[in-house]
Order: structure tokens, then sequence, then C-alpha cells
């Protein structure tokens, strides 16, 4: 599975602005209603979703990084938001520090198999230091997309 292959182009931010958990979701929810991936409806459900996720135990995995992620049934597709944070977010990682990276994460209710495979996949990708590193320089949209894209093609 390519990270491309789920990642709306059209919802990629690279200054979230938020400095809280929760409004760092809604900047990356917007994204994907702005790119058309989700209805504007469903965006505070979506939000509670992911904060009722985020109850369970913070998506921040460590290293600067954070996967927040819901099961929806208002969605019909796996799709997913990303954004970079310049000065970085309190996301109550177990290691206390901040979080740069965010890939959020909307799958349909009955999608377990995909979204965790998803998840895997970003996370696995985002355990190498030199493809965060690059993530966290990239200038705009394209650079990140180019960035992916390729760590895609090699692990085919």
């Amino acid at each position: 599975m390519n990270i491309m292959d789920f990642l709306s182009k059209k919802a990629i931010l690279t200054d979230i602005k938020s400095t809280k958990k929760e409004e760092v979701m809604r900047e990356l929810v917007d994204a994907l209603i702005n790119g058309g991936e989700i209805e504007k409806r469903y965006r505070n459900k979506l939000i509670d979703a992911l904060m009722a996720r985020e109850s369970l135990g913070s998506t921040a995995i460590g290293q600067g990084v954070a996967i927040p992620h819901a099961k929806l049934d208002c969605v019909d597709k796996l799709v997913a938001s990303f954004g970079l944070s310049k000065k970085g977010v309190d996301f109550d990682s177990l290691n206390g520090e901040p979080a740069y990276i965010f890939f959020l994460l909307v799958a349909p209710q009955d999608f377990a198999g995909p979204h965790l495979k998803a998840l895997a996949r970003i996370s696995r990708l985002l355990k190498d230091k030199y493809f965060r590193d690059s993530l966290r320089a990239a200038g705009d949209d394209k650079a990140i997309i180019k960035i992916i894209s390729q760590e895609d093609e090699k692990k085919l």
C-alpha cells in the first residue's frame, strides 16, 4: 500500500498555525473538506470521532510525529491529510516531545484491514529519520508530494 494512494494532494498543509491538539485536527479536517474529500456537514462528527480516539491514548508516536485517525460511517474511502507545524504542538506523546509531522487518517467504519495497513505504512516510513527530516524541511505541498512519492516507489 502506497501513501499516495490515500493521501489527498489537496489536503496538504505545510504551515499549521494551531498550537493545541484539537485545533490541529480541525485544520487537518478542514483541509480534507476544502479538498473535496469529506462533506462539510460531517466536520463536527469527524472531529468528535478523532477526539474520542485520542481519549483512548495519544496518537503521537514519538520522534515528532502524530497520526490522528478515526473510522466513520460517513466516509466511503480511506483518505488522509498531511500537516507540518514549524513550532511543534503538544500532542501528549509518551516521550513528552512536541509533534511536527501530522498524518490525519479517516476510514469507513468497515475498513479495519486497509485502515490498519495505512497506519502501519505511515508509521514504518516515519521511523526513518532522513524521511522525517526531509518532510520537515519541505517548503510547499509539491515538495511533500515528491518526497512521499519517492519513498512509495522505493518500497514497491
